[in-house]
């Protein structure tokens, strides 16, 4: 796939919105969608005991979705489709998931935003401290048992995995191999404009989750990543949150984020030749695999504001439609198994070899203290 997949992004917003607008049938393509009896009554939403309607006549101007926004998951398609179906825009909430978690508990008393979208052990700690409220959205029982929760507070609706992109015509440049291992990205020449992200954020913490485990690390014994970041640090690497404008001008050769990021870059982006980015996942040198596998997801907000619009919206995500969109950005879907996969992602044998999960639970109960712990010693 090349430009053929450029094209469709950036229309299929458009496109697909337009031909939704005046649609009054059921949503995501007939498959247990929200349906539209009459928009001026309302729209049946929900699962099972949560099945309602919502009244069109109670939609904000603007719905606050905690981190759907511009440059993540293809959430501009959503957004624009959602809009141009329902009439609803949704607000750019430029927010990490750690972002996210700060802000709602600083407005504990007086929530603003309708639900919570990000990463999933996020979504547990909000749920365990009383943010969220349940809400199980249509096709919530095709949601894997593990990535969800019983009492509807929170539902995975995507799933990435760590990934490290880099520019493959600077490395044939400088006489270095495509990476294999974690090992690989110490070499001097890959550190010293390597971008990264610290714990704070869930892409940040896979990543170093994925280093801790590759280097024989485990959730009670953080000191291989430890190591490795001070290591990174002495070489010239650099932890930010901005990295995209600077890969593509080469000042950056080397990030770690998540498949979907690089992935994307390579083949949805104008900026940039396909062929100078490749994406690679990562195993320890000793075969421990180094590909943290990090579910994303949403729950409704506990007294949250315009609850009906965002049972709508978090309905539209589930739906195959929603779903869909998610893998115009090479964004692996919760659905996925029952969608066309496109052939740009890495063979199933490569997510096998390095891909891994942990126990979530144990996870929520320690991932503050592993924060904590991983940017105190490294000095992030």
């Amino acid at each position: 796939m090349n430009t053929s997949r450029r094209r469709f992004l950036t229309g299929t917003g458009a496109a697909v919105a337009g031909g939704l607008a005046g649609c009054t049938g059921a949503l995501g393509g007939g498959d247990g969608g929200s349906t539209d009896t009459d928009a001026a009554e309302g729209y049946e939403v929900g699962h099972g005991d949560y099945q309602t309607t919502v009244s069109a006549s109670s939609f904000p101007e603007t719905l606050y979705v905690y981190c759907v926004q511009s440059n993540w998951s293809n959430w501009p398609a959503l957004m624009e489709a959602f809009e141009e179906q329902y009439g609803v825009p949704l607000n750019d909430d430029d927010r990490s998931s750690g972002e996210a978690l700060k802000h709602m508990r600083s407005h504990a008393q007086n929530p603003d935003h309708s639900a919570y979208n990000g990463g999933y052990t996020y979504g547990i700690i909000a749920k365990n401290e009383g943010f969220l409220t349940g809400y199980k959205p249509k096709n919530w029982d095709k949601v894997p048992a593990k990535l969800k929760t019983d009492d509807g507070q929170m539902t995975a609706t995507r799933r990435m995995t760590t990934a490290v992109t880099y520019r493959a015509d600077v490395y044939e440049e400088r006489g270095l191999d495509a990476p294999e291992t974690w090992d690989d990205l110490l070499h001097p020449d890959i550190a010293k404009d390597m971008a990264l992200q610290t714990p704070t954020a869930a892409v940040g913490l896979a990543c170093a989750l994925s280093i801790n485990n590759a280097r024989g690390g485990s959730l009670d014994d953080l000191q291989p990543v430890i190591d490795y970041y001070k290591r990174l640090k002495e070489s010239g690497a650099e932890f930010t949150d901005n990295f995209q404008a600077q890969f593509t001008k080469g000042e950056y050769t080397t990030f770690v984020r998540y498949d979907y990021s690089g992935l994307n870059l390579k083949y949805n982006n104008e900026d940039i030749a396909e062929d100078k980015v490749d994406v690679a996942l990562l195993k320890g040198k000793n075969g421990n695999k180094g590909a943290f596998n990090q579910p994303y997801g949403f729950g409704l907000m506990e007294g949250a504001p315009n609850p009906e619009a965002c049972k709508l919206f978090m309905d539209y995500v589930l739906s195959k439609e929603g779903q869909r969109k998610f893998l115009d950005a090479y964004v692996r879907p919760i659905r996925a198994p029952e969608l066309e996969m496109p052939d740009e992602f890495p063979d199933q044998s490569t997510y096998d070899e390095t891909e891994f999960q942990v126990d979530y639970g144990t996870m929520v109960d320690k991932q503050e203290g592993i924060i904590d712990e991983i940017e105190r010693s490294a000095g992030l």
